[in-house]
């Protein structure tokens, strides 16, 4: 078995890391992963608004700011909730010491499916909303519109991470990487 030993201690790489990704998965379902709990799920969800959050909020500001239109401002906003949910996955997975090619997979298999639905909730509804998609950063309506869209997006998304971590995929595929 290959090991990468640069951080003081081992984790397996290549072949060696499927092999044992694919025992773990298998421990882990042997040991109840197959009933996660809404708190676990809730957390996962939790994980991945932060990132979303950020992107979204930063981006709907400068689009706003700049004097962008909808579109634009809508596709910045998207583009920079999946940087930064990735982006925070990445800064956990690397801290365990694997490669950043490990990370960005691990990254991607994590939360993709988890931003994918919470952006399309998330911007759903201000799409949706009257006049949420003009309105300006100083009126209530933005801040009230992305704030309930946000939390739409968490109710709607921790169903679906409680149901991928419990099929061992999503942020099941991260806790590996926790020490």
């Amino acid at each position: 078995m290959q090991h990468d030993t640069h951080t003081g201690h081992a984790h397996p790489t290549g072949h060696a890391l499927h092999t044992e990704h694919a025992h773990h998965t298998h421990e882990e379902r042997a040991h109840g992963i197959g009933t996660v709990s809404w708190s676990m799920a809730a957390q996962a969800t939790l994980h991945c608004l932060t990132g979303c959050a950020i992107g979204e909020v930063l981006g709907m500001v400068l689009g706003t700011a700049f004097g962008w239109g909808n579109v634009p401002t809508m596709i910045l906003a998207i583009v920079l909730a999946f940087f930064f949910g990735y982006s925070l996955t990445l800064r956990g997975v690397l801290k365990a010491g694997v490669s950043f090619s490990t990370a960005v997979r691990v990254a991607l298999a994590a939360d993709t499916l988890s931003i994918a639905v919470m952006e399309l909730i998330d911007n759903g509804v201000i799409a949706l909303w009257p006049d949420a998609m003009d309105a300006q950063l100083s009126d209530t309506l933005f801040w009230g519109a992305l704030a309930a869209s946000l939390v739409l997006a968490f109710v709607v998304t921790t169903p679906v991470n409680k149901w991928m971590i419990g099929r061992g995929k999503g942020h099941a595929v991260v806790h590996q990487y926790h020490h």
